[in-house]
């Protein structure tokens, strides 16, 4: 699957700071929406008039896990929750890049197990 080095440069905006980061939360936030549809959820500050202000946070759930990611002061805010039965087993705090990894990681392992999955790391790929 020779996609998920372009996820991951896709990504690379993530890495840095600033506007930096906030561009790339929002390509980030679109492609996974796009790809995955129901298992993301974005959340966003309001601006004025309730108007949709830049990214706050991206929550992905992919199998037993819960990937988020928000902006922080220097730099990206990355976490992975596993659950079993809906109660929280495990929270680690990663690095963007093994966030980057796991996520890309649980959706080939997912798209294994799942035609659907497999189109959305497909869309989310290309």
């Amino acid at each position: 699957m020779g996609g998920i080095e372009d996820f991951d440069l896709t990504a690379a905006g993530l890495r840095a700071d600033g506007a930096d980061l906030a561009s790339g939360l929002e390509v980030l936030a679109a492609k996974l929406e796009d790809a995955l549809g129901r298992q993301t959820r974005v959340q966003r500050k309001r601006k004025l008039l309730g108007k949709p202000g830049p990214v706050s946070q991206i929550d992905v759930r992919i199998g037993e896990c819960r990937y988020s990611v928000c902006p922080g002061p220097s730099g990206p805010n990355a976490s992975r929750l596993r659950e079993v039965g809906g109660i929280a087993i495990k929270r680690e705090s990663l690095s963007i890049d093994d966030w980057l990894t796991g996520l890309a990681r649980d959706l080939e392992v997912e798209a294994q197990r799942s035609a659907e999955a497999r189109a959305s790391l497909d869309r989310l790929l290309n």
